[in-house]
């Protein structure tokens, strides 16, 4: 069974490993991280610049082995409004139902701990798997006056808005 827990740095030796290729890099992260691979190093540089309050960092473990990890942060000043972001599986573990699993802990965190009234998140169109999964765990598709889009790897990719409410 999968608990989530608070990020540990520690955490992120093993998070970077999931990382093969730029294309995936890319899909879990857009345009946060300046140039791939990340290291470990990068990644807690990267947190560090927000306080424990501002982005909620949690990892997901099975029987102490780390599984997934994401962030949780509000987009709003009245903290009703919760956002997920940096979703992602060990890639070793996908298609083992850990990702619905993960998604699904998140938004009872958001909604329980957090006490969000409503849950966010964007993925790219060309990441159909998340897609999926997103939509398996409750989020429906938002629509949008504009989209959002980001300039990745040559190409631009679209992101879908999801959201999920109480």
């Amino acid at each position: 069974m999968l608990d989530l827990r608070l990020y540990q740095n520690t955490d992120a030796q093993a998070i970077v490993k999931w990382l093969k290729n730029e294309y995936a890099f890319r899909q879990w992260s857009a345009d946060r991280y300046e140039s791939y691979p990340i290291t470990a190093e990068d990644m807690n540089r990267y947190y560090s610049q927000y306080s424990d309050d501002e982005l909620y960092k949690l990892t997901a473990v099975d029987d102490d082995e780390i599984i997934g990890h994401l962030t949780i942060r509000f987009i709003d000043e009245a903290r009703r409004i919760a956002r997920l972001g940096f979703v992602i599986v060990d890639d070793t573990k996908r298609g083992q139902g850990y990702g619905k699993q993960l998604v699904t802990s998140a938004i009872a965190y958001a909604f329980g701990e957090l006490k969000a009234d409503k849950v966010t998140l964007g993925v790219f169109e060309n990441n159909t798997p998340a897609l999926r999964c997103y939509l398996s765990c409750g989020f429906r598709i938002v629509e949008r006056e504009t989209t959002e889009s980001y300039s990745c790897m040559g190409e631009i990719w679209n992101c879908i808005e999801m959201q999920i409410i109480r």
